[in-house]
């Protein structure tokens, strides 16, 4: 979605999770400690970006701000259906209907439901770690028990999960065990097909109509009422793929925090 619409304009009511439900499925826990830069008025508010260009460069991300660990909330259900492909691949299969059937709302509406399914399905942590391994990822440590939304990841492990799914290379192929062009490009399609009221984030950079593949998270704390809220995907600017990562904590709103994100999202592009 473009830039030029409030944050406020781009969520509905119905795509927020409440303090209460997010404690339901294990998904909030006492705030991280402070991370990067400051950014914005809000002192408490920090975010990291790390941008890949696909099409240039030496293949390296530029980091903008420390990277360190942040909660995922739910951008780890691109993480969680990357490994569900990999467990199928092994057992020399397709997806069930099923595992489809909850694949699918995961990733373009965020059904917190369908995650918890599949985060059980994978193994949970021990499983991502597993999967992650194969990946290439090696800052990525999943959420204890049923908490997958406690995931902790840097920016630059998203852009290695992104570049596992939208890139090339030694990584991308199916013989040094990662995901198969089939299971990329189920992936890169549901990204593509997200909900127009969660299409806000990493997309600020791009122009009207240009391509893009996102997966956005946010996540309220108990303890603080202050919002996690982050974004990652693939965005094509002025022709160049570009991968982008942008992880933030400490907004006093949803709202705050999408201003962030895209915010940091512009900045780690001009």
């Amino acid at each position: 979605m473009s830039s030029h619409h409030s944050p406020a304009a781009r969520f509905t009511a119905g795509a927020l999770l409440t303090s209460a439900a997010l404690a339901s499925i294990g998904a909030l826990a006492p705030a991280p400690a402070a991370a990067a830069t400051a950014t914005g008025p809000q002192k408490t508010a920090h975010a990291t970006a790390a941008v890949l260009d696909l099409d240039g460069g030496d293949g390296a991300p530029v980091i903008h701000g420390a990277d360190r660990a942040y909660d995922t909330a739910s951008i780890v259900k691109v993480d969680i259906l990357a490994a569900l492909l990999l467990k199928a691949q092994d057992e020399g299969r397709r997806l069930t209907s099923q595992e489809r059937g909850r694949a699918e709302p995961m990733i373009r509406r965020s059904d917190n439901a369908a995650a918890n399914a599949l985060w059980r399905e994978i193994g949970k942590a021990p499983g991502l770690a597993a999967a992650n391994e194969r990946l290439g990822l090696t800052s990525t440590t999943g959420g204890p028990g049923a908490k997958w939304g406690l995931t902790r990841t840097t920016a630059s492990d998203q852009i290695r999960l992104l570049r596992a799914v939208f890139g090339t290379g030694a990584k991308t192929s199916p013989g040094a065990g990662a995901l198969s062009a089939k299971s990329r490009a189920y992936i890169r399609t549901l990204m593509s097909r997200v909900a127009p009221e969660q299409a806000w984030g990493v997309t600020a950079v791009s122009g009207p109509g240009a391509r893009q593949a996102l997966k956005n998270g946010w996540l309220q704390r108990d303890t603080t009422g202050l919002w996690d809220v982050n974004s990652v995907g693939q965005v094509t600017v002025k022709g160049h793929r570009y991968l982008v990562a942008v992880l933030s904590n400490g907004s006093a709103s949803m709202s705050d925090g999408i201003s962030l994100v895209e915010r940091t999202a512009r900045q780690a592009m001009a």
